[in-house]
């Protein structure tokens, strides 16, 4: 095979839920040595087309070469044997197995008896793991790794199978720089071995970076393929949305009340220490820092979820004791968490229980619900944030990324906060989708909310912010505003330590 061999080749895929064609007469290719980048806004097809390929769905038509030949895909399983592997945006592993377990489970080595080959299953893991530079063994259970060292383990089964086409889907929103470097240094590995890479992200700079064509889907359909050379991320922004992007970043107009919240000296053993810092009515406070600087921890102890072992918390001029997360709902303080799935949404539910689930009292009578005044609050929210649903009562988990995130957002703003505290507020959605909730963080600031915004995507941060405070190792390192808030900056504050 030559470089430019085409491997795989999809062709007139069609894909239909009830209500909705996920895919409409879909077609691309991957060549031999080749990073392809799939873009385009949650909900346009995405992943339901590598889902397709991986054998997850089945097609109502369309075809799946591999070298020209005709495949059929019937499982996961026998996708990854016959060499493609999807590694999912989430994380898809047993906590209670161990790494090697994982890696290979459904294809477990065994001796002519059935019975597990557990030396050559530990052999072949550590081989995986020391290809990826993993500082991690085989035999540790997955369920006590962080998490982004269960991504590590998800993108070792890549290593570990041989895949002639490995699907990446949002690999690094859950990884340090370090492991980001090394997951492109693996790519840059499979590429060199005549690989096809299927790369999914929503972060422009990576696709620039590692890809070297770029296809666009747009409600289920293809809208072109581009040279990752001869293109620009204005021209692909405008064919996935379908408009220019006028704003990316939206800041509130500078109008700043009295302070909302202020700690002073906020300490929790092993997390964070002699934590300072304020937030005044209309102004957006951002917090940067590298995974494991101690952002989320700290903001999980204003709101009651952690505990401090030291230091002060003063609300709307007065000392409070640190309090349950019941009480920081009283008291106007609203947390949308890091990750929606897991901490945001009850997946199995619709749109209108999500939104009113944690305020029951807000609309019952004598312990008695009242859909009506449910719905409207339902549709008052879905209107506003422009929410893409079928109905109130269509589940959560069927939604786009950033129409899930949309209903974290309404379920907080329900209780009409005073602060609001957003952790990766646009982690795994789409430009169209970030640049209207930044919107709407501006917004939020100039009607008076104190905001807190937790980002690791610094133009973010830098972008939506007043002020922005660096962390590192636990501690504030740096404040900046006006113009020492810069790239430079925060790169040189969080780098020190």
């Amino acid at each position: 095979m030559t470089q430019n061999t085409t491997l795989l080749e999809l062709q007139g895929i069609t894909k239909t839920f009830p209500g909705v064609k996920a895919l409409d007469n879909v077609s691309l290719d991957v060549k031999q040595g080749e990073v392809l980048a799939l873009v385009g806004e949650n909900g346009a097809g995405k992943s339901t087309l590598m889902k397709v390929l991986a054998g997850l769905y089945t097609a109502e038509q369309g075809s799946i070469k591999y070298l020209g030949k005709e495949m059929q895909v019937h499982s996961p399983l026998d996708a990854r044997l016959k060499g493609i592997l999807l590694i999912h945006q989430e994380l898809s592993l047993s906590p209670e197995l161990s790494v090697a377990e994982n890696i290979y489970l459904g294809a477990w080595p065994t001796n002519r008896f059935g019975v597990l080959q557990k030396r050559k299953l530990r052999k072949q893991t550590q081989q995986a793991l020391e290809a990826l530079g993993c500082d991690f063994a085989p035999d540790d259970r997955v369920g006590q790794l962080s998490i982004a060292r269960q991504q590590m383990v998800e993108i070792a089964r890549a290593q570990a199978f041989n895949a002639n086409i490995v699907i990446f889907d949002e690999p690094t929103a859950s990884l340090t720089d370090n492991e980001k470097a090394q997951l492109f240094e693996t790519i840059e590995d499979l590429r060199s071995r005549g690989k096809g890479i299927i790369y999914i992200s929503h972060k422009m700079d990576e696709i620039f970076e590692i890809t070297d064509r770029i296809t666009i889907l747009r409600d289920g359909q293809v809208q072109g393929t581009k040279i990752t050379a001869d293109t620009s991320v204005d021209e692909i922004t405008r064919a996935m949305i379908g408009r220019d992007l006028d704003t990316y970043f939206h800041r509130a107009k500078e109008n700043f009340g009295e302070d909302v919240l202020a700690v002073d000296g906020l300490s929790a053993d092993g997390l964070f220490s002699d934590v300072s810092f304020s937030v005044k009515s209309g102004e957006v406070l951002g917090l940067y820092g590298l995974v494991g600087a101690g952002r989320s921890e700290v903001v999980e102890t204003i709101f009651g979820i952690r505990k401090a072992q030291s230091g002060k918390i003063t609300w709307k001029g007065r000392e409070i004791s640190p309090p349950t997360p019941a009480e920081a709902i009283e008291l106007g303080i609203a947390l949308v968490p890091e990750s929606r799935k897991e901490q945001g949404l009850v997946l199995g539910m619709g749109g209108r229980e999500n939104i009113t689930l944690p305020h029951l009292h807000f609309f019952s009578t004598l312990s008695v619900m009242s859909k009506e005044k449910e719905l409207e609050t339902y549709e008052q929210f879905q209107q506003a944030l422009d929410i893409k649903t079928t109905g109130p009562e269509q589940p959560v988990a069927k939604l786009s990324g950033g129409n899930q995130q949309k209903f974290v957002l309404a379920k907080w703003l329900c209780s009409s906060p005073n602060l609001i505290i957003l952790d990766e507020p646009t982690r795994g959605i789409d430009v169209g989708s970030k640049s209207s909730i930044h919107e709407l963080i501006a917004n939020l600031a100039e009607q008076g909310l104190a905001v807190i915004v937790i980002s690791s995507e610094m133009p973010e941060v830098l972008g939506v912010s007043h002020r922005v405070l660096a962390m590192a190792n636990g501690r504030i390192v740096g404040s900046f505003s006006g113009q020492n808030q810069t790239e430079e900056n925060l790169i040189s504050a969080v780098s020190k330590t």
